[in-house]
C-alpha cells in the first residue's frame, strides 16, 4: 500500500429510488416539500492507489471536474491543505458542495489508521445522545402526542418548531408536551428564523420583542435551548437577547464562514454553536468551530448533516467532544422517520431503547452504501 495514498479518482454515484414514503412542508420553509424515500440521492467517493476509498455526501456534478483537476495525484491525506485549496476552487455550494469530497477524505484517513474517527479523534464516548428534530410546524395536541410516542421509545430529547401565528400558541406546544411526558424528555425550541442572509422570509417573522418573550416563557419551562430567534446576521440584536436571558440562544446551521463564528464568539451572539459540515463545506472546517466553541466555554451542537452520511461524520465530531452534549436528528414520524434517509446505508445504526445511538465501529465513517441502491453507469 502506498504510503501516501494518492488520490486516482472522484466519482459520484447515484442511488436507486426503492419506495417514496411521502412528503412533507417544512416549518423553516412553509408553502415547499421535503421528499422523504428509501433509497435515493446520491454519494460521493474518493479512491486511492492503495485500494482505499473514502465515501462522503453526494456532490452536484457541476462541481466533479474542477475537485478532480485539483485533488487527483494528491496524498488523500493531507487534509487540510486539500479543505484550504478546495474553498479556495471550488465555489460553495450548500449540501451538494465540496463537504463530500472532505467528508470521504477523513474517511480515507480513518480507514489507514485503522481506527472509527472518533478514536482517531481522541474521542472517547461510544454512544451518543440523538435528539428528535421535528419537521413540521404542526399543532400542539400533535406535538404532544408525538412526545408521548417517542418518549416510550426511549427518546431522551425533542426539537419542536416555533413560529406559529401568536406567542400564546407557541407556548401551548411547549405546555402541552410537559403535560404530556413531564420533564423525562428534554426538550429544545427553534424559531428558524435565520435562513435568509437578509431580512425577509417566508413565514412568521419575529422581532426582537417576540424573541425576547419567547425566550423568557421558554426559560421558565426549563426549554434547554432556544434555536435562531432573530435573522442570521442581526448580531447586535441576538447579542442583546443573549445577555438578558438565561436560556442558552442557539443558531450557526446557515453560517459558512470559520470568520463568522469567530465574530459570533466575540459578540456573545450565540451561547451554543450549531455549525454544519454541509455548509462549511466538511468536516475540516466544522472541528475548527469545536475548538474555537471550547475556548469560548460554549456547548456546541452541530446542524442535522444532511440526513444521512453527514449524520454520521457529525456523529463521530460529538463522540469526540467534550462539550456536545447531543447529535441532532431529523426524525418526524412516520413520513420524516430518521430510518428513511439511513436507507442508503447497509449497516446503519440506530436509535436504542435508552435513546443512545452507538458509534460505528469499524475505520473511518463506519458505515458502508448499500451496493444494490448504487446505478451502474
Amino acid at each position: 500500500m502506498s504510503g501516501d495514498l494518492t488520490v486516482t479518482d472522484v466519482q459520484t454515484l447515484n442511488l436507486r429510488t426503492m419506495k417514496h414514503v411521502g412528503d412533507l412542508e417544512p416549518a423553516w420553509s412553509p408553502g415547499t416539500t421535503m421528499s422523504f424515500d428509501i433509497g435515493g440521492g446520491s454519494f460521493t467517493e474518493v479512491h486511492t492507489d492503495g485500494g482505499i476509498t473514502g465515501i462522503g455526501p453526494g456532490m452536484h456534478p457541476m462541481l466533479l471536474d474542477s475537485v478532480k483537476e485539483y485533488l487527483i495525484g494528491k496524498s488523500a491525506l493531507q487534509v487540510e491543505q486539500h479543505a484550504a485549496a478546495l474553498n479556495y476552487y471550488v465555489p460553495n455550494l450548500k449540501y451538494q458542495g465540496i463537504a463530500g469530497v472532505d467528508i470521504a477524505l477523513w474517511d480515507i484517513v480513518g480507514k489507514a489508521a485503522g481506527l472509527p474517527l472518533y478514536k482517531l479523534w481522541g474521542g472517547d464516548k461510544d454512544k451518543v445522545i440523538p435528539y428528535a428534530s421535528m419537521v413540521l410546524l404542526s399543532t400542539p395536541e400533535e406535538r404532544a402526542a408525538q412526545a408521548s410516542s417517542l418518549s416510550a421509545q426511549g427518546w431522551q430529547a425533542m426539537k419542536v418548531r416555533l413560529h406559529h401565528e401568536t406567542i400564546a400558541e407557541d407556548i401551548r406546544t411547549i405546555e402541552a408536551i410537559r403535560e404530556a411526558v413531564g420533564h423525562e424528555m428534554t426538550l429544545m425550541a427553534d424559531g428558524n428564523q435565520a435562513q435568509s442572509s437578509g431580512d425577509w422570509q417566508p413565514g412568521v417573522q419575529w422581532n426582537s420583542q417576540r424573541a425576547y418573550e419567547t425566550a423568557s416563557e421558554l426559560q421558565d419551562m426549563d426549554v434547554y435551548w432556544l434555536e435562531e430567534p432573530l435573522t442570521r446576521y442581526n448580531y447586535d440584536g441576538l447579542a442583546e437577547l443573549s445577555s438578558k436571558v438565561e436560556i442558552p440562544i442557539a443558531g450557526g446551521e446557515n453560517n459558512p464562514g470559520v470568520n463568522e463564528f469567530v465574530q459570533i464568539c466575540e459578540q456573545g451572539v450565540y451561547g451554543l454553536l450549531q455549525p454544519e459540515s454541509m455548509v462549511m463545506n466538511g468536516l475540516t472546517n466544522l472541528r475548527k468551530i469545536g475548538v474555537l466553541a471550547e475556548l469560548y466555554g460554549k456547548e456546541i451542537v452541530p446542524h442535522h448533516g444532511g440526513g444521512n452520511i453527514g449524520v454520521i461524520a457529525h456523529m463521530h465530531l460529538v463522540a469526540s467532544w467534550r462539550h456536545a452534549p447531543f447529535m441532532e436528528l431529523l426524525h418526524d414520524p412516520p413520513v420524516g422517520h430518521y430510518q428513511n434517509k439511513f436507507s442508503i446505508m447497509s449497516n446503519a445504526p440506530e436509535v436504542d431503547s435508552d435513546g443512545f445511538m452507538s458509534l460505528p465501529q469499524g475505520p473511518g465513517l463506519g458505515i458502508d452504501i448499500d451496493p444494490d441502491l448504487i446505478m451502474k453507469n
